[in-house]
């Protein structure tokens, strides 16, 4: 009678569920598609380090093996229950579907199987490279029946094209469902009933679901597949930091100390101790030597942003933190480690292709990375949207490479060679740096240095190299220093220009250099406060002014009017020449090469010519006087 009943109910639940049809359509998993390794009965166990995206549970069995997952560990609770009943109400439907094709019981070996219900009437097989062709409908339906066990061969590999996709994929099979090792295997796997055994070094796009069996893995990479209307991953809300933002290191109460060769991209600074030994010629940004009323106002910041991160509801516990990172996948959550933690080897941050994504993860202890550790982002994940929300110290080892940004309650050490994209900040401890780079990211307003810059030109003026800046406003500005470059990484401070103090009109600075070099040179503008705080603007970059003064000659000059033009160089390369006045109007302009001109119709004055290249501009200066 129980076994009518079972039936009977599985019929209703598939007749409500999925209507009938003459094509084929995929069933619903209903909540048994959160788990990538699931079995109402029988155990669920692990061997190796396996990499785990998705839940993984059991409703009358162990789970044993595991490290840390990228999912919710289920055993015996109400979800298994449930999850128990779909998976069966949905191998039911793939069951009695009618068959579009009988196919052979081995696949692979080059062959392409398009969208339908295909058949195989006994055990099957997996053999070399199978392709799934949906022809350029994403929606296709692959369903593949086997009348027998499943297996593949070792680096099998089903790939997907056309639009394929892997959650649109489902293989049933009478029987266990067994992939030898380095197998790679895309869509859902069913064993109606049977065991599944996942070998060494398989891969798995989708699910691996037993009615009654066990299923095992061993060094797997296994996880959901994305898309068939599974909503996309977000993460929680990204915390409020107000004027942390600017921050690369900060302190509430702490020094602030760097040894060696360190360069920044934002601010350092304590609101409760000194920030030294760093060197202001490699800080884009602002070092704050000694508390003021930024690094006040960040203090003021920093509980509210600690406290959000520390009191967000956590979607998956991490539970084994001394083994953290191992190749680790993580999609967009909020993970919780409840002890100290150690972060060995390298760490993936998966976006899943929303660039908005925004990953937390709290660790309740102490937190270490060994050296050459390191965090990959991928699929679009982006290091300021990455947060770490440690209760204790931070020790991030030599030559890591560390993404996001640390909020913590403890001392901070960043070892030799450490390469931060991110900020470094704590409540209480000390921040202490050793030849490292750390990039804050912000695209927030983190100018504190009261000027205004208004432009920052280069001119050739025959082998030199003019420079030229104007500022709205000035407050207590020391001097500018003028930085060249032949790479646009490694800066030469080659002069210093003294500040107005203070200025509330618009006043303008220039500076010649003599020693540009032949081909390209970078410049950038770099001002200086009374009290030592500075701020670097922009690049700019200007060619072959050494060369300029060689290739290009204007006769006569001073001219009545008519002169001729030389150009020495490559003519290939010219776009156009233009000429202006010293009011800065356009008086000629010609996208044709000419090597003479008649200007007798132009005022006598000073005169501009630009002879626009490929490779840059040529700029030249000529008299008409009548």
């Amino acid at each position: 009678m129980k076994n009518q009943l079972l039936a009977f109910f599985i019929a209703s639940v598939t007749q409500l569920a999925f209507p009938n049809t003459n094509f084929a359509q995929a069933p619903n998993l209903g909540t048994a598609a959160n788990f990538v390794l699931f079995t109402p009965t029988g155990a669920v166990g692990n061997t190796g380090i396996s990499q785990i995206t998705g839940n993984v549970g059991t409703n009358s069995g162990a789970i044993t093996g595991f490290g840390n997952v990228n999912g919710v560990m289920h055993n015996a609770d109400a979800t298994t229950v449930q999850a128990g009943i779909d998976l069966l109400a949905a191998a039911y439907y793939l069951d009695t579907l009618s068959l579009t094709d009988t196919i052979g019981p081995v696949l692979g070996n080059g062959d392409t199987l398009l969208a339908g219900v295909d058949t195989i009437f006994a055990a099957g097989s997996i053999v070399g490279i199978l392709t799934l062709d949906a022809q350029g409908d994403s929606s296709a339906v692959f369903i593949i029946k086997i009348g027998g066990a499943l297996t593949t061969a070792a680096s099998a590999t089903v790939n997907l094209i056309n639009g394929a996709q892997a959650c649109n994929v489902f293989w049933i099979a009478k029987g266990a469902i067994s992939m030898a090792a380095s197998s790679t295997m895309r869509g859902n796997l069913i064993s109606y009933p049977g065991a599944i055994d996942l070998g060494d070094g398989c891969i798995l796009e989708g699910r691996a679901l037993s009615t009654t069996g066990s299923v095992t893995v061993y060094g797997t990479l296994g996880y959901i597949p994305t898309g068939c209307s599974r909503p996309m991953l977000t993460g929680p809300s990204a915390p409020n930091l107000g004027r942390l933002e600017c921050f690369a290191l900060f302190s509430s109460n702490g020094i602030v100390a760097n040894t060696g060769v360190t360069n920044l991209t934002g601010d350092a600074g304590s609101n409760n101790g000194s920030a030294t030994g760093y060197d202001a010629l490699l800080v884009t940004g602002t070092i704050h030597p000694y508390p003021d009323p930024y690094t006040a106002q960040c203090a003021n910041n920093f509980p509210r942003a600690y406290n959000y991160l520390d009191t967000l509801p956590y979607d998956i516990e991490l539970l084994y933190p001394a083994q953290f990172g191992n190749n680790l996948v993580l999609t967009p959550h909020t993970y919780r480690m409840n002890a100290a933690t150690v972060f060995t080897d390298t760490l993936y941050l998966n976006a899943e292709n929303n660039p908005n994504a925004i990953f937390v993860i709290q660790v309740t202890g102490a937190f270490t990375t060994s050296a050459n550790s390191k965090i990959s982002l991928i699929n679009g994940a982006q290091a300021k949207n990455v947060y770490w929300k440690i209760t204790g110290a931070v020790t991030i080892n030599d030559y890591s490479v560390f993404c996001g940004t640390v909020i913590c309650n403890g001392a901070i050490i960043l070892n030799t060679g450490v390469s931060l994209d991110g900020r470094a900040l704590t409540s209480s401890g000390n921040v202490n740096t050793t030849t490292i780079t750390a990039d804050n990211f912000s695209d927030g307003n983190c100018t504190v240095l009261p000027i205004k810059l208004l432009s920052f030109t280069a001119d050739c003026d025959k082998q030199n190299v003019m420079l030229k800046w104007s500022t709205a406003t000035e407050t207590n500005n020391s001097y500018y220093s003028i930085q060249r470059s032949s790479n646009g990484i490694n800066w030469l401070v080659v002069g210093k220009v003294p500040g107005l103090g203070n200025s509330s009109i618009q006043q303008n600075y220039s500076f010649t250099d003599k020693e540009s070099y032949n081909g390209v040179s970078y410049y950038r503008l770099r001002q200086t406060d009374i009290d030592g705080q500075s701020e670097t603007f922009k690049i700019i970059i200007i060619n072959n002014c050494r060369k300029d003064h060689d290739e290009l000659d204007i006769y006569p000059n001073p001219a009545v009017g008519i002169f001729n033009l030389l150009f020495r160089g490559d003519k290939e390369q010219f776009q156009s020449v233009s000429i202006y006045n010293v009011s800065g109007e356009k008086v000629y302009c010609s996208g044709n090469y000419q090597s003479r001109f008649d200007l007798s119709d132009k005022p006598n004055g000073m005169y501009f010519i630009y002879f626009n290249l490929t490779s840059g501009s040529i700029v030249k200066k000529f008299m008409i006087k009548k």
